[in-house]
This record gives structure tokens, sequence and C-alpha cells, in this order.
């Protein structure tokens, strides 16, 4: 894939990330790290709200040609998701200010096509 191919993804990418931040931030949530990366790979968002700890991954279209967005968190992603989140909780002791009860699992599905953005947010998704 083409440098400009790569960089017009990784915008719309970041578009559908904002959208999510937005929504969380708008509930109340604080954001404790925005792609955060070690040498298993990248966790999109990483929130917390009260004792809970929000481990998001955002997956961002422009079309369902393949599929929705949340389609492609299969089971393997989900397994992944949960090695990072192992390994940022150790890498960040004390990261949500608290005692944690309890981590959660999202998926934030994002469509945009054209100016039009369409975000639907899976709590608790596995």
């Amino acid at each position: 894939m083409s440098a400009e191919g790569t960089s017009a993804r990784a915008a719309i990418a970041e578009r559908g990330e904002d959208a999510a931040l937005r929504r969380y931030v708008g509930l109340g949530y604080r954001v404790l790290a925005r792609n955060w990366r070690c040498r298993l790979g990248e966790i999109d968002l990483v929130l917390a709200r009260g004792a809970t700890l929000v481990v998001c991954e955002v997956k961002t279209r422009r079309g369902t040609r393949l599929g929705a967005p949340f389609d492609a968190v299969n089971r393997r992603k989900q397994a992944k998701l949960r090695a990072l989140a192992e390994a940022f909780l150790g890498s960040q002791p004390g990261a949500i200010g608290g005692p944690l009860t309890e981590v959660r699992f999202d998926v934030a599905s994002v469509l945009i096509a054209g100016g039009n953005v369409s975000l639907h947010v899976f709590e608790d998704a596995f």
C-alpha cells in the first residue's frame, strides 16, 4: 500500500477514535491512555470511571462492504486485547487512582460516510 493510502486510512481511524473519545468524555470517563503501545500491540483507548477500567477497541470503516466495523473484533483480537489489558495494568500501577473492581472491554463501531459519522459502542462486548 502506498504511503498516501496508509495516511488516509490512519486519518479515518483517528476520526473514529476522536468520535469514541468524545462520547466517553461526555459520559464522565477519564482518559488514561490513547494508542497505548507495548511489545504485544496497541490499545486504542483506556478509560476509567469510578472503579471501572474500560479498554475500548475502536473499529472504523467507510462502508459495510467488508461487514460492520465490530465484526473485525474476532476471538483472536479479543484474546489479544485481554493480554494487552494485563500488560497495561502491570505497567501502570494505580492507573485509575483507586481500587479497581471491574475491567470492561468495549468495542466502538464507527462508520464514516461523507461527512457523517455514525458511532455505536458495544459496552462489555466480550
